[in-house]
């Protein structure tokens, strides 16, 4: 099963200033604020929705194809994804701007000050699938995931004019998004992912109910924080699965996203619904114990003990035969 994964590649430049800035601001000079913070680190990491999931994809040996934009900086970015299972030839490089980057500086408090620069994003709405699809040799199905919004649209529309699967998972530019545009990318996706505030949003702004949404789609996948996840279709029961002991909670930042990465894996392998859910709550897992999001690694024999202690022998014999 050959699945395209579309969404944002970016990078995240991360740095901790030791002071407050609370006792760097001047109550009567706010409005002309100009101040420079000295920091102790830089923490570079790999990051955008549409990488993180390909590169989980990748580590289970799907073998996914990456669709977005970045810019001539993406050589490093690019050896990394390639060296860990991603195919990467279908990512457009912009020849005038930089890779998507989160910057952001944390003080003592933990308060933040950041900016996002979308930069090659943007010319994700100029990807064709139907040129990558004839590259591959075909798509099975496309999961559509948080980018440019134009993209977003482009390649749900060309998904339902080429009868190609798709999945939409809006993510982060739900908040951005009104009604219309929601029933325009979630009608006749064969899978919808959301997790259950966004669930919520969902409902709320397209004015369809529960039942309603279930019946534009044929799958809703919903993530339940540590509770797992729920899947439901229209006629049958749902399926819910648990989430794995976790050693540790170091960083939520990309647990979603390798929750899809298993899933998708799952479904490329030809496993059940409920078998594809297990392998994607047991990589969420691996990614909340690490700190960054591409930062964890799979070694079987681990993995296999904590998946056959979570969810039992025969569900681990089921999927040991596909782990590369």
């Amino acid at each position: 099963m050959r699945i395209a994964v579309t969404g944002s590649i970016a990078t995240d430049h991360l740095m901790t200033f030791p002071g407050r800035f609370a006792d760097q601001l001047v109550a009567d000079q706010l409005h002309t604020v100009s101040l420079s913070f000295l920091v102790d680190n830089l923490d570079v990491r790999r990051g955008g929705v549409g990488a993180n999931i390909a590169f989980g994809m990748g580590q289970l040996g799907a073998g996914p194809v990456l669709v977005g934009a970045a810019g001539a900086d993406f050589d490093e970015y690019r050896a990394w994804l390639d060296r860990h299972g991603v195919d990467t030839a279908s990512v457009r490089i912009s020849e005038v701007l930089h890779t998507a980057r989160f910057v952001c500086t944390t003080d003592a408090d933990h308060n933040q000050i950041g900016s996002f620069y979308t930069g090659a994003m943007s010319e994700a709405r100029l990807i064709e699938l139907h040129s990558v699809a004839e590259r591959v040799g075909g798509l099975d199905l496309v999961l559509i995931g948080a980018d440019d919004p134009e993209a977003m649209l482009r390649h749900t529309e060309e998904c339902r004019s080429r009868s190609i699967p798709f999945a939409a998972d809006f993510s982060q530019q739900i908040a951005r998004m009104d009604g219309e545009e929601i029933r325009t990318l979630m009608d006749g996706a064969t899978y919808l992912f959301s997790n259950e505030y966004e669930k919520g949003l969902i409902e709320t702004k397209t004015g369809w109910s529960d039942q309603e949404v279930l019946e534009r789609v044929g799958h809703r996948v919903t993530t339940l924080g540590a509770r797992g996840v729920r899947i439901e279709r229209v006629g049958e029961d749902p399926i819910e699965v648990g989430c794995p002991e976790e050693t540790a909670k170091v960083d939520p930042t990309g647990v979603g996203d390798a929750f899809r990465a298993g899933f998708l894996s799952g479904l490329g392998w030809g496993v059940g619904l409920e078998r594809a859910a297990q392998v994607g709550c047991m990589l969420a897992t691996l990614v909340i114990e690490t700190l960054g999001t591409q930062e964890y690694t799979l070694r079987g024999v681990t993995f296999m003990d904590r998946f056959t202690k979570a969810y039992g022998y025969d569900a681990a014999t089921e999927v040991r035969e596909h782990l590369s």
